[in-house]
């Protein structure tokens, strides 16, 4: 009886050797591994140097000469031409993608077509714009009655809704700098070249200033109203005698009327201004470097790039042998 346990304990005295000597085994390998690339290295320590002062040298030249820079114009698209917008971008971009310089040239109008790496167009997320403006004020509600059946974030960010905001963002990648002459301006009058947002943008400005010579006529009988008032008011006081005025008079629907009247004729006058043009530029930001990702960086990448190489082939070189060396075996 007394056996049992005392098989069970000499079965763990071994099971316990026997990972201790894995254990063991496992660091040693890696010692051996270490001191093995540790003598590969200083075998090849010249090929090494060569490799590494070849790949700074090329990656500083690739660093001065390849020069990425990130642009982006705000622009506000008028007359309901966000869609029109987005289809423009993404035809500029298919031409840059198809390498198709012929139209970059003719019809963009970019003349350095090369420099143009990439183009693309996003929507400036600014719920409290869209719901501000006083044309649309059922948006909000809009926006909530949207949401009831799904997350509100999801409805904010998603492309219907994205396009309705007022400001977009159009970034583009340049091979080194650019200026607004060589790339900004043949992009924002490509976008603009519309025979039929021409004609919406036309009608549009005057049917705005013959509103503005409305109101302006409708400003002016509501002094005339307020003159009067005023006068009887005067002579009432001269004349002492008591002029009584009933609280349901119009006297404040009228100061309310002139006030919103004025409020919307400021406003009009800011829209002739914005809506000059059917894409309309707001801020241009030019020549930011690009350095994301291994951009600017390739003369650190270039010497670890081929020290790993050679390294692999080093390695593959050792392995064929010893496999040939087990078939000759």
């Amino acid at each position: 009886m007394s056996a049992t346990p005392q098989n069970n304990q000499d079965n763990q005295e071994i099971d316990l050797s026997q990972i201790s000597k894995k254990i063991g085994d496992f660091f040693e390998n890696i010692s051996t591994s270490v001191f093995k690339v540790f003598l590969f290295f200083k075998r090849n320590i010249l090929w090494v140097g060569i490799l590494f002062v070849l790949g700074a040298a090329l990656g500083f030249y690739m660093d001065k000469t390849t020069k990425l820079y990130d642009n982006q114009i705000i622009v506000a698209p008028n007359f309901g031409s966000a869609d029109y917008l987005y289809a423009k971008v993404d035809l500029i971009n298919s031409k840059i993608e198809n390498s198709d310089t012929v139209f970059l040239r003719d019809v963009v109008g970019i003349k350095k077509t090369l420099n143009l790496k990439k183009i693309s167009i996003q929507p400036i997320i600014d719920v409290y714009k869209f719901v501000e403006n006083r044309e649309k004020d059922n948006n909000f509600e809009l926006l909530k009655l949207m949401a009831e059946d799904g997350d509100i974030k999801k409805i904010i960010n998603d492309e219907t809704t994205s396009k309705n905001y007022p400001f977009h963002e159009i970034s583009f990648v340049t091979l080194n700098e650019t200026t607004n002459q060589e790339t900004v301006e043949p992009i924002l009058k490509f976008l603009n070249d519309s025979k039929y947002y021409s004609v919406i943008q036309k009608q549009y400005i005057e049917n705005i200033k013959i509103k503005m010579v409305e109101n302006d006529s409708i400003i002016s009988q509501i002094n005339a109203i307020l003159n009067t008032f005023s006068n009887t008011t005067n002579s009432s006081q001269k004349s002492d005698k008591l002029v009584y005025y009933n609280e349901n008079s119009q006297l404040a629907d009228v100061l309310k009327t002139k006030n919103d009247l004025v409020y919307e004729q400021g406003s009009r006058r800011l829209d002739l201004i914005n809506l000059d043009k059917i894409i309309k530029d707001d801020s241009i930001t030019l020549n930011i470097r690009n350095t994301k990702s291994v951009k600017g960086k390739m003369k650190l990448v270039l010497p670890v790039f081929f020290i790993a190489l050679f390294v692999l082939a080093g390695f593959l070189k050792s392995y064929y042998r010893r496999q040939m060396a087990k078939l000759n075996s």
